[in-house]
């Protein structure tokens, strides 16, 4: 989140708003996995991966050159897609979108000092 933001003096989104789409989130993947057995986007395998993490061209390129600059491994590049899906259920958005990868990028390499 930019200092600007952390710093201003204006609400946030109230929680109320917040428990709603994480719900709406949580029905999207509940509803995605059903014959899968499993429950959730953090435990997709590369199965799960390749057919649920469809990726608007802009992404897709956003994650190759961001995978080459910074040589993450195949583990690195997995994590990021499943966040990416993540971010996209909370918008309610079947293709993750450019913004999508980037924001899981943002969590992955301030996670990791990586800049």
């Amino acid at each position: 989140m930019p200092y600007k933001d952390l710093s201003s003096d204006l609400d946030g989104e109230p929680s109320d708003t917040i428990r709603e789409r994480v719900i709406k989130a949580r029905n999207i993947q509940l509803d995605r996995f059903k014959r899968d057995k499993i429950y959730s986007n953090g435990q997709m395998k590369t199965r799960h991966i390749r057919k649920y993490c469809n990726l608007a061209p802009e992404a897709r390129t956003i994650i190759d050159e961001t995978m080459q600059k910074l040589g993450l491994s195949a583990r690195a590049y997995s994590r990021i897609l499943k966040v990416s899906r993540t971010i996209a259920d909370l918008e309610g958005i079947e293709t993750i979108q450019a913004h999508h990868i980037s924001e899981a990028i943002q969590y992955r390499t301030l996670d990791r000092g990586v800049f």
